[in-house]
């Protein structure tokens, strides 16, 4: 009986237009969180990566940490592990946030979560032709920590207009300026530039986009 009567009150329709466009909103919200939800978490990564990789990078070229010093091969490798990890994470996270979702939204979601992998690769290649080409080791240096800050601040200009977050507009200009402003430090202080400001931005918008989704 009381099941019966729950049932048949969940079918009225709603009392007016305004609960009508609060429902609207409720499930907006919903569908916003559930694709936004796994972006503060790729955002961390990449605060870890970008923090952690670029400081040994910092510290394993002659003239930069002035503390202590690591092998630079060493200081390449961790740089190279961290970057792939960020990427297979951004790759999973991103498949989460577009499953169940259907239409433009999903695939707009697949092709964002690819660019990640597509255009780090593609950095990446270019780099290694510019070595075989004899690119000395200071211009190598400034290139990579650029190139990859440039296509991270455009990829987010993407999220941004995906999703109209004004976190990740606001994350990739800092991340743009970061990787274009880095170079003019010189080798290797680009890479602490990196480090400091590319990783503590990434660190902060996962922070900032955490407690927004929380609050909506």
């Amino acid at each position: 009986m009381n099941s019966t009567t729950a049932t048949s009150s969940a079918d009225e329709p709603l009392a007016s237009p305004s609960e009508a466009l609060a429902l609207i909103r409720e499930q907006q919200r919903t569908v916003t969180e559930r694709q936004l939800g796994g972006v503060p978490w790729i955002l961390a990564m990449w605060a870890g990566s970008w923090g952690v990789g670029f400081f040994a990078l910092w510290s394993g070229y002659e003239g930069g940490n002035p503390w202590f010093r690591i092998p630079l091969g060493l200081a390449g490798s961790i740089f190279g592990v961290l970057l792939v990890a960020a990427i297979v994470v951004s790759a999973i996270v991103g498949a989460r946030i577009g499953r169940g979702v259907r239409g433009a939204s999903a695939f707009g979601g697949a092709i964002y979560s690819i660019s990640w992998s597509v255009s780090s690769l593609a950095v990446y290649l270019i780099g290694v032709a510019l070595i075989r080409e004899g690119a000395d080791a200071s211009l190598i240096s400034l290139y990579f920590p650029a190139a990859f800050a440039l296509v991270a601040g455009l990829l987010y200009f993407m999220g941004a207009a995906l999703w109209r977050s004004m976190d990740q507009l606001v994350l990739g200009a800092i991340i743009i300026v970061t990787g274009t402003a880095a170079p003019f430090f010189g080798a290797p202080t680009n890479n602490l530039v990196m480090a400091v400001l590319g990783g503590g931005s990434f660190l902060v918008a996962a922070v900032v986009m955490h407690l927004n989704l929380r609050r909506r």
